[in-house]
């Protein structure tokens, strides 16, 4: 019988669903578990049939994907973890380079559309991969963070820099929530495979929900690993990060589109397709 190849993103804003994968919600699938940038270039060349991806790339790959229901990756406000650690005030950053990290798609994006629509500067983004050692690169004004380290980021501010939250940007900008992260389908595998796309959906969807009563227990699975307080991802998991795909997340997506098809980001607005399952 088919395997269907399913892509997840193992950041902290998704724990629930990563400890329900790994409480046998994950059998009979294969799981690829990366970071963003790999799971968006596995779904493009059509290696995963269902994956959560980064918002900017479903609208990249829109034509050959439809976003599934219910679940998504998003915040109403702050998120606390894609930040802009900068040297000087965000205002002042026309013109001077911004290191951003290789691991993301979606936080591209937003920072363009922020800084050249909200703060209309235009600084020079230079992709490259930073550490938390050295937060700004000699050679740049400011470092955008995402996932984790920017988490970390957030909690453990260093002097001397300034700190901008990309989901509090968005808000003050645009009055609106943020949407990160959808989990799409190949349109062929949703097509061809109705009945194993219901069962992955399934899966999904008990994975969270496991994860969420067992919260307290995924989060200690963690803490030595990762180096945060419970209080500080039991905060961060349902109080900042939210999962369900709401009518406000929809819109909000539609207007991340927008802004960034007028900043040429995007070629074309994409068509928002939900599949419905049966």
């Amino acid at each position: 019988m088919y395997r269907p190849r399913i892509g997840h993103i193992g950041f902290l804003n998704v724990l629930p669903l990563t400890y329900g994968y790994k409480k046998n919600f994950s059998a009979e699938i294969d799981l690829t578990d990366s970071v963003p940038a790999v799971v968006n270039e596995k779904m493009k060349n059509n290696l995963l049939d269902v994956s959560l991806i980064s918002s900017i790339e479903y609208a990249r790959q829109s034509k050959n994907l439809v976003m599934l229901p219910n679940f998504c990756v998003r915040a109403d406000d702050e998120v606390t973890s894609i930040i802009l650690v900068s040297r000087k005030p965000i205002e002042k950053l026309d013109g001077e380079k911004i290191s951003i990290t290789a691991k993301s798609a979606t936080a591209h994006c937003l920072l363009k559309i922020i800084l050249q629509e909200g703060y209309k500067i235009s600084p020079v983004y230079d992709v490259k991969n930073l550490t938390l050692e050295k937060l700004v690169p000699n050679d740049s004004a400011a470092a955008l963070f995402i996932g984790d380290d920017a988490l970390k980021i957030f909690l453990h501010k260093k002097e001397n820099f300034l700190y901008y939250d990309l989901g509090h940007e968005w808000k003050k900008m645009t009055g609106k929530q943020m949407v990160y992260a959808v989990f799409a389908a190949q349109k062929s595998f949703a097509e061809n495979y109705s009945g194993l796309l219901q069962n992955v959906c399934q899966k999904i969807s008990q994975g969270f929900d496991y994860g969420l009563k067992n919260k307290t227990d995924a989060i200690n699975s963690v803490l030595d690993e990762k180096n945060f307080t419970f209080d500080e991802l039991n905060n961060y998991l349902g109080n900042v990060i939210k999962w369900n795909l709401t009518d406000e997340g929809i819109d909000a997506l539609k207007t991340f589109y927008q802004f960034a098809h007028k900043i040429n980001l995007l070629e074309e607005v994409p068509e928002i397709v939900l599949k419905i399952l049966r």
